[in-house]
């Protein structure tokens, strides 16, 4: 018998050998989708002149209860994207890991980087495989978006519950805060931004977001917890320092401040 050698998809390897060891392989009984787990949310993204923010708040909810103010919900997942969870938090963080040592896999078995494109419609695969789950109330929503390094630009892609994949032009949000930071995005996004102004409107419109949704953490100087955001340009994924999120949203935080004064 002829062995065939390691593919380039180390998901499509534990889906035929180890299917025991993927996030979506335990399902819950039906009947029972009263099973509460710690959420995430939320999650925005845009573009500017020479990449794409993302940026996503701090907390999770069980119902009504905050069950972390501190969990973090983008990855940096290969040199060139990023990659935002919003849904069940504990199966959601798995498929990020799975995703990136699928990154990973594949850049060591083909000797190359996947193209954007194909990182999202694996993706796609992945979240396709959670939706037993995800009929079950256990849903998994990612935002991914990353440098195109064939285009020469920033690109976001969404997707639904079934691995519905779409891409997003200009900016887009996921997550139980996604009306209302979707509102700021609208009204603060325009094109050519820099870096440092696309910052500042991912941390502006999740600080409108945690305003009116309660599953939405804003900035917390008194703990000292600000967004997790990272930027991808020509140079990879860097994730922005906490010392510049803070000034900024100390900022916004003054100005709304202010303007509450004068009104």
């Amino acid at each position: 018998m002829i062995e065939l050698g390691p593919g380039p998809s180390f998901f499509e390897h534990l889906t035929r050998d180890r299917p025991d060891l993927l996030p979506a392989t335990s399902t819950v009984p039906l009947g029972e989708a009263t099973i509460k787990a710690p959420h995430g949310t939320t999650i925005v993204a845009l573009s500017y002149a020479d990449g794409i923010v993302m940026a996503g708040d701090r907390r999770a909810t069980m119902g009504n209860v905050i069950a972390s103010r501190r969990i973090e919900k983008v990855f940096e997942t290969d040199h060139y994207s990023v990659l935002g969870i919003a849904g069940t938090a504990g199966i959601a963080i798995d498929i990020a890991k799975l995703f990136r040592v699928e990154l990973e896999h594949y850049e060591k078995i083909e000797g190359t980087r996947l193209s954007l494109d194909g990182k999202a419609n694996r993706l796609a695969s992945m979240i396709r495989s959670n939706l037993q789950m995800a009929m079950q109330g256990m849903s998994v929503v990612p935002l991914f978006a990353g440098f195109d390094t064939f285009a020469g630009s920033g690109r976001i892609f969404s997707f639904d519950i079934t691995g519905g994949l779409y891409e997003e032009v200009e900016h887009h949000c996921i997550g139980s805060g996604s009306p209302y930071a979707r509102g700021a995005l609208k009204k603060l996004w325009e094109p050519g931004l820099g870096a440092t102004a696309a910052v500042k409107i991912a941390v502006e419109a999740l600080y409108d977001a945690a305003d009116d949704d309660s599953a939405t953490g804003g900035p917390d100087p008194v703990r000292g917890l600000w967004p997790v955001v990272y930027t991808v340009d020509a140079t990879g994924a860097h994730r922005v320092e906490e010392p510049i999120l803070s000034d900024m949203a100390r900022e916004i935080i003054a100005e709304r401040t202010a303007s509450g004064k004068e009104a």
